[in-house]
């Protein structure tokens, strides 16, 4: 991208956009032209432009050299979803860590601390705590809300559940979102979502439970939610079965 050259047409669009929005010329031409030529004069709508350049975070060490150290479960390394290629996967195992990530894995899964990770847009935070939840969940796969992560919109929720069904196809760990677009029936929630895979939690008659047709609860491991329906979850009373049998270990 030519910096120069893009900021002179944002600059020369912007002036078509004024000079539309606020035609004068059907009633005075003259004046019409010395507005056009005010606005690009320099300075007047656009300064700059400014680069700022962002050097490449620092690598460290990859996935398959942390499970080499007994860091991290070897299955971490299988996780491909539908991809097999390994450098294609959602985790490839082989490609080196930024170095802020290792330092979160390392911390939050070795020492059992918690993390504050605040790095700019692009550097792997999700991984660096979605990798020791994994990490935890295939060294104990017991039933149970484990993990739930929080995001101040439903976009962001539904982001991160797309990436957690290509990462998680095909294995036993379970997640699902709990946000206003949850179904409440189970063969509705099924037919909305084709392309979810069996692991997950598609509907809240799944996280409730039918003692009618003698189907326990089963909530997700991993529970994907905003702050307002979390605050929702902790005062309803058919919500229980989500913290009931809880396995809590990591909020994100």
């Amino acid at each position: 991208m030519n910096a120069i050259q893009m900021t002179e047409k944002l600059h020369q669009d912007y002036i078509r956009y004024l000079m539309t929005t606020f035609d004068m010329s059907f009633w005075d031409r003259a004046l019409t032209d010395e507005l056009r030529r005010k606005l690009a004069a320099p300075g007047v709508l656009f300064r700059g432009p400014f680069l700022e350049l962002n050097p490449p975070y620092q690598t460290g060490r990859s996935l398959r050299h942390l499970v080499a150290e007994g860091v991290l479960n070897e299955r971490l390394c299988h996780l491909r979803g539908d991809i097999e290629r390994a450098a294609e996967r959602p985790l490839p195992p082989d490609r080196p860590l930024y170095l802020h990530q290792e330092k979160a894995i390392r911390r939050i899964v070795t020492a059992d601390r918690n993390v504050v990770v605040a790095s700019g847009t692009g550097s792997g935070k999700t991984e660096s705590f979605l990798i020791p939840i994994l990490n935890d969940l295939m060294e104990d796969n017991r039933p149970g809300v484990r993990a739930i992560l929080i995001y101040p919109m439903n976009a962001l929720v539904n982001d991160q559940l797309d990436r957690l069904r290509r990462l998680l196809r095909g294995t036993s760990i379970t997640f699902g979102r709990y946000t206003s677009e949850l179904e409440n029936n189970e063969s509705k929630g099924r037919s909305k979502n084709p392309q979810a895979p069996a692991n997950e939690v598609v509907s809240r008659e799944m996280i409730w439970g039918d003692e009618k047709k003698g189907q326990l609860p089963a909530p997700p491991q991993i529970l994907i939610t905003n702050y307002a329906m979390l605050e929702h979850l902790l005062i309803r009373p058919q919500d229980s079965p989500l913290f009931d049998s809880s396995q809590l270990r990591f909020l994100c």
